[in-house]
């Protein structure tokens, strides 16, 4: 009892397991990995050197930024209209469309990037079909290029670009483009001069998560692209298994990690979007000298009020020409973006039934051949108990030290919990080769590199950052004087969080868990370096596959890892409304 009193007077102690978790895996290990890459205690730059003197490693490192500054701005490109669109969408074809993006978001990249080998091969499904249709005479050259690797990178992160300006967007007033209409506005204008700005916070944080991403690509390059297509991810990971020296790994690394720590310092410093803070400098900075040219554009602007003023009675109340066919187009829009995310995962799903000793789409006959293949090989059922053990493992794990450091940080000041949170949530916000290499080289300290134990711990510095995201969003909407009711009427700590607090943000806590096994059961980049030669979770059997192009079970593998997402999400949706029933039991109690 003393030392819940103690907790309650000093909550940030409830982080304590995180953070220790955090330390030990990724924290000390970056250090260290700096220090390897200047070669302490001497301290020199002669790795950093010997990197840039190598053409070829400047060369990756200059494509690696190219081809993710090209894969976040097609990113932009569509998924500022589809957020936008999916805003302007009535509620419940909203809500639908949140969730068909959540879909592809939850689902195994490894299965996405899988699925687009299936489409874009020789034998592929856009192959086929134009020699069907006797468009081609020969198959083109789909896979194993630039292209196919944009594609690929596109479709795996444009839900991220997508979900940040959906949930900024929904915050914005309507009524101000209303009011800018009413003034006069056209609506392009209305729309750049009040809602564009207003969207710039998801604008940023969607770019900027976007290109950390893309910043960390491994599986997707090696997989679509050719030998050309290489990211620096590419480059670490063969290093770190052909190399017994740390040192040009960690350099390598660290000049990741820095482009990664400029786009954060340069995205992460402003995220508010006020616009006061701009407006004020320009009113500053204006000449003196000015004011009489400003004078005589206010004259002629005046001249033309009446003008402006007939004009604008006249077209109020008239309806936009165009607006059904705007209402047209941005439903194509839409619908063709949902396609683009949603249609290889159902290619994978349908094609897992093919009664034809090789996948094809469209099947020539239904069968349950490689689900019983699946079933029936030990290779696959082994990685898939070890996978599941390890994601139920790090779910339970990441559970309670996430959500103890959550509830911790929600209870201490703002300052420090914003810092704190930064920390606790490095690990998802950098590349995830750098984190793959630091995690290693903490396992490494431990002696758990290739054990159970060792992948846990590196997955679970992942996924207690999804923990603490989703139930420090909870404990947001918390109301805190429930608490203080139930101390009120003698309830001790103990009880009061067992009965009170837990109960309500239950579905927050779920939903964690959810997530977290989720991350743990599909991570592939950490698992690729720190798994060693011992264990084969799911995701490494699958790659190992993917690469070799062997075994078609791995359809019927794809496919259920496809429909795993939906199934949670479903029983996210129970979960919730069985609360919010419970919430509306109890509140009708105490009218009554």
């Amino acid at each position: 009892m003393e030392a819940l009193q103690k907790l309650g007077r000093m909550p940030t102690g409830l982080a304590v397991p995180a953070f220790a978790i955090l330390l030990v895996i990724f924290g000390i290990p970056i250090v260290q990995l700096f220090l390897i890459s200047v070669n302490a205690p001497s301290f020199s730059v002669v790795n950093y050197r010997a990197f840039f003197e190598q053409g070829a490693t400047v060369f990756v490192l200059f494509q690696t930024i190219e081809m993710s500054v090209v894969a976040t701005v097609v990113c932009l490109i569509i998924g500022y209209p589809t957020a936008y669109l999916i805003v302007a969408a009535p509620k419940s074809v909203r809500t639908t469309l949140i969730v068909l993006v959540f879909i592809p978001w939850l689902t195994s990249g490894l299965v996405r990037t899988y699925a687009w080998t299936v489409i874009l091969g020789d034998h592929g499904l856009i192959n086929n079909l134009l020699l069907h249709l006797r468009l081609i005479s020969d198959p083109l050259p789909l896979l194993y290029n630039r292209l196919a690797v944009y594609i690929g990178m596109v479709h795996i992160t444009l839900p991220i670009m997508i979900l940040p300006l959906v949930s900024v967007m929904q915050g914005i007033d309507k009524s101000l483009m209303a009011a800018a209409r009413s003034m006069g506005a056209r609506p392009s204008a209305a729309f750049w001069r009040v809602f564009f700005p207003l969207s710039l916070p998801g604008v940023r944080s969607g770019t900027l998560l976007v290109f950390v991403v893309c910043l960390g690509f491994y599986i997707t390059p090696q997989a679509l692209g050719g030998l050309r297509d290489a990211m620096l991810s590419n480059f670490i990971a063969a290093q770190l298994a052909s190399s017994l020296s740390l040192a040009p790994i960690a350099a390598a690394a660290f000049i990741l990690l820095a482009i990664a720590v400029v786009m954060l310092s340069i995205f992460g410093l402003d995220v508010s979007g006020t616009p006061h803070e701009t407006a004020q400098p320009l009113r500053k900075s204006s000449p003196y000298r000015l004011r009489a040219l400003g004078r005589l554009l206010q004259y002629l602007y005046e001249i033309g009020i009446r003008y402006r003023a007939n004009r604008w009675t006249v077209h109020l109340y008239q309806p936009i020409g165009n607006s059904g066919r705007s209402k047209i187009v941005g439903a194509v829009f839409v619908l063709l973006v949902m396609v683009y995310l949603l249609f290889p995962g159902l290619v994978v799903v349908i094609m897992s039934f093919s009664a034809g000793p090789f996948l094809e789409f469209p099947p020539s006959g239904l069968s349950l051949q490689w689900y019983r293949s699946f079933f029936g090989d030990p290779s696959w059922t082994l990685a898939f108990w070890d996978s599941l053990q390890i994601a139920v493992t790090v779910a339970v794990l990441s559970t309670v030290a996430g959500t103890l450091a959550a509830f911790g940080l929600s209870r201490t000041y703002p300052r420090l919990r914003v810092f704190l949170m930064m920390v606790i949530l490095t690990p998802i916000t950098l590349p995830a080769i750098v984190v793959a290499v630091a995690a290693y080289l903490g396992l490494i300290n431990l002696g758990l590199i290739g054990t159970k134990a060792g992948i846990v711990l590196a997955h679970t510095i992942l996924a207690i950052a999804y923990v603490v995201v989703i139930v420090a969003a909870t404990l947001a909407n918390f109301d805190r004087r429930l608490e203080q009711a139930a101390k009120s009427m003698r309830a001790g700590p103990v009880r009061t969080l067992v009965r009170v607090t837990l109960p309500l943000i239950r579905p927050g806590i779920i939903g964690g868990a959810v997530f977290a096994f989720i991350a743990s059961f599909d991570e592939v980049v950490v698992t690729s370096l720190v798994s060693g030669f011992s264990i084969r979770t799911l995701p490494l059997k699958m790659l190992e596959n993917i690469n070799q192009q062997l075994d078609p079970t791995i359809a019927a593998v794809g496919s259920l890892l496809t429909l795993l997402p939906v199934l949670w999400l479903i029983a996210l949706y129970l979960t919730w409304w069985r609360s919010k029933l419970k919430l509306q039991g109890a509140s009708a109690n105490q009218i009554a």
